[in-house]
């Protein structure tokens, strides 16, 4: 759209597409990254709630998911705005493609990360001391991806740091079994976010973009596959120290088979099949949260 034509347009007309772009900035339209970082903030939260966890809390940790979540996608688009335009997949996100600006995204995310900030308030203060280094790491994330040559496990800290602040917020405390599963939940996102990495590899290679699935060369498929049995193995601890019964364990052994599935599939090296792969870890999650919901019911 030229800007000729957006200038005749009515104001309203021209919130509403600013708003669309703001919304694709900020992946509205692709949940995934969403529910991969709720899934581990929902196992804090009925571990840590025995399996009814307050539902006020519930509610902030969910909005304050999308919220980071959003806030991230904007600091990430600015962070690799002089290579999303050269990368086929991400070529058309709005800041790659100049329909929004620099200042644009940076003011989106702070306004996003605001809110979640005075989301947590009225939660106890050890929740709000945790809130800062969780800023951080969803901030400065992004760009790992020049120095770091393992941005996968910072990026798996990044989305674990609702863990221990869940556990924070119903206990007043972060007990071992929080930072284990924070732990589990880095090598499972160094997992899935190498098989996301293998989409990109070409790209990636060509930008000179650090990521995993660069780095482990030929031993990326076997490396997704020990990640993904350390997840497993390390949330099976976690359900040890918390007292979970057999439904915690039949979710794990899905999980677990889904998993094996991923390590089929990748195989190939096939991108198609790579990005499959990758979206199915959302059923990885759904399949250990519906363990911990049925183990609520014993």
């Amino acid at each position: 759209m030229s800007s000729r034509t957006t200038g005749t347009m009515p104001a309203g007309a021209r919130i509403l597409e600013r708003l669309a772009l703001y919304a694709r900035l900020v992946r509205l339209d692709k949940p995934i990254g969403t529910l991969l970082l709720l899934w581990p903030t929902l196992w804090a939260l009925w571990v840590a709630g025995d399996g009814r966890p307050d539902w006020f809390v519930v509610l902030v940790f969910v909005i304050g998911t999308v919220l980071m979540r959003s806030a991230g996608c904007a600091i990430n688009d600015f962070a690799d705005r002089d290579f999303d335009p050269h990368v086929e997949r991400t070529r058309e996100r709005p800041l790659a493609a100049g329909r929004i600006t620099p200042k644009e995204a940076i003011a989106v995310a702070a306004v996003l990360s605001l809110v979640a900030f005075l989301l947590i308030l009225p939660l106890n203060r050890l929740v709000i001391l945790l809130s800062f280094p969780a800023l951080f790491l969803a901030a400065s994330y992004p760009f790992t991806k020049r120095f770091f040559v393992l941005p996968q496990a910072y990026l798996g800290i990044a989305f674990g740091f609702g863990i221990p602040m869940a556990f924070a917020a119903l206990l007043g405390n972060v007990p071992a079994v929080a930072w284990w599963m924070l732990l589990a939940n880095v090598l499972w996102t160094v997992a899935y976010d190498t098989e996301y990495a293998m989409v990109d590899r070409d790209d990636d290679r060509a930008l000179g973009i650090r990521t995993s699935a660069l780095l482990l060369g030929d031993h990326d498929v076997a490396a997704v596959a020990l990640c993904h049995a350390g997840f497993l193995a390390l949330m099976a601890w976690c359900g040890t120290l918390a007292g979970l019964g057999l439904s915690f364990y039949a979710g794990l052994a899905v999980a677990g088979t889904m998993a094996g599935w991923q390590v089929w599939h990748i195989r190939t090296r096939d991108r198609a099949d790579c990005f499959r792969a990758f979206r199915q870890n959302n059923w990885v999650g759904a399949a250990v949260f519906a363990g911990l919901l049925l183990d609520t019911l014993r």
